[in-house]
């Protein structure tokens, strides 16, 4: 008989988030970057633990050759890109859909201290680089914020869901 890993519980497993683009990729010595791999990376922070979300090209060019749904999430706005992308959640057929009323009754526990939230600033100057500046300095804030201990403070993600 072969020997066999251990069951992990549900509970200690590690859920990925998986984005998938089809793009420039730069690839240097100690670093890969170009918009291939951006638009990739801010995928991944939109799909569910577990999920995977997919670009408009590569839907284009898989949807008809894999055995998979895809449910159009529509135009997403990602950061630090111009355009919108259009994105598609990856779901396997043989799989059932969870039903919306499961979703609901997962309903998280309020927190037992104040809450804040630190919504993105705008950049009003139009400049690239002064965009950078003030999602770096509401990232700060945010950080400096989640060290006071009797502070529940709103993840980054769930606040730039605002930005316009």
């Amino acid at each position: 008989m072969a020997d066999r890993e251990p069951e992990v519980p549900e509970e200690r497993r590690i859920r990925f988030r998986i984005g998938i683009n089809l793009g420039d990729v730069i690839v240097e010595p100690h670093d890969i970057f170009g918009d291939g791999v951006n638009v990739a990376a801010r995928l991944e922070g939109l799909a569910d633990p577990g999920g995977v979300l997919v670009s408009n090209t590569v839907y284009d060019q898989v949807r008809d050759r894999l055995p998979l749904v895809f449910e159009d999430l529509g135009e997403q706005a990602l950061k630090n890109m111009a355009r919108p992308v259009r994105a598609y959640r990856v779901r396997d057929r043989n799989v059932p859909v969870e039903q919306p009323e499961t979703a609901a009754a997962r309903v998280l526990p309020l927190p037992d201290k104040p809450s804040i939230a630190v919504l993105p600033f705008a950049n009003m100057s139009g400049d690239l680089e002064q965009e950078y500046f003030a999602d770096g300095m509401v990232e700060e804030i945010i950080t400096a914020l989640s060290r006071i201990r009797w502070l529940f403070v709103i993840a980054r993600n769930s606040t730039f869901t605002y930005k316009s």
